[in-house]
């Protein structure tokens, strides 16, 4: 089990819990944090026992935006240097932090579930838009600052944003800057549902084991790549191509043919295929765009 300085991570019963544990700095984000949620993915990926991944914050926020000990010089990646520098191109263009990790949950081979239990500010809420499913305690508050702060949206929120909840929502949130509640996140559509706190996790929990203890694997991987590449494919004979290449693979596998038994012997299935070996190329022409 890997263990982190930021973060604490669990797995139980093919349920992973990542828990953002800054607590006495809120959660807030920094460099430390954004390597080790980039690590953590590449761990839930790697582990054929993980079925799900749950995400929470420990104490009374999620993540109240980014670390802001540096200052005036927070966002000025060039005067800050060192370690605190993210990742840059021959173009001599920074590559955003908040960024780097919405892309790597985009690339998730298992479906990730946002619990958000309080104050979630900009890179605390731009972080669960590349989450799957979103749930939310009644104290939840969520905030797009950025122009409150002098800066532009980050994290590819620009690309999913609206893709969630409207272009006319994403635009008002991020030109006001300002702090909302649960009730308006469920409202448009940014969040499934709300919960009272004692009751946000377990609920987290139970569609985590509806994955886990009722589908393959395999097949819930291709799923996510398929929905999320998909929704930017300019017709939808892209998907038919790309569904196809999926049924004719999963088609044979030993895992349709546990599931079709299963179904008939009215039992529980057993899906023998596992995700770090027996995950197909469906999309052989797709390929992640670089940073230019």
């Amino acid at each position: 089990m890997p263990t982190f300085e930021t973060l604490l991570y669990d797995v139980e019963d093919g349920v992973a819990t990542i828990t953002l544990n800054r607590p006495d700095k809120l959660n807030a984000f920094n460099t430390t944090m954004m390597k080790e949620l980039i690590a953590a993915f590449d761990e839930t990926d790697a582990d054929d026992n993980v079925r799900a991944v749950i995400v929470t914050g420990a104490g009374r926020a999620f993540c109240a935006g980014a670390d802001l000990s540096a200052g005036a010089a927070t966002f000025d990646y060039d005067q800050r240097g060192g370690e605190d520098r993210m990742a840059r191109q021959e173009e001599g263009v920074h590559r955003d932090g908040g960024g780097l990790v919405t892309l790597r949950i985009f690339d998730s081979l298992k479906p990730v579930i946002s619990a958000c239990n309080g104050a979630a500010v900009g890179i605390g809420v731009t972080m669960q838009l590349a989450m799957d499913i979103r749930l939310a305690s009644d104290t939840a508050r969520y905030g797009f600052v950025f122009a409150r702060r002098g800066i532009n949206p980050e994290a590819c929120s620009s690309w999913f944003l609206p893709r969630l909840v409207g272009l006319q929502t994403a635009l008002e949130w991020c030109f006001s800057g300002r702090i909302f509640p649960a009730q308006e996140a469920l409202d448009r559509g940014l969040v499934r549902s709300v919960h009272a706190p004692e009751d946000l996790l377990p609920a987290a929990r139970a569609i985590a084991r509806e994955i886990a203890d009722n589908t393959a694997p395999v097949s819930v991987a291709i799923t996510r790549q398929l929905l999320y590449r998909m929704a930017g494919a300019d017709h939808p004979m892209e998907a038919h191509k790309a569904d196809s290449r999926g049924i004719q693979a999963r088609g044979r596998a030993a895992d349709a043919r546990e599931g079709v038994t299963s179904f008939l012997e009215k039992r529980l299935p057993n899906y023998p295929d596992k995700v770090s070996s027996d995950l197909p190329d469906i999309w052989p022409q797709w390929k992640a765009p670089t940073f230019s």
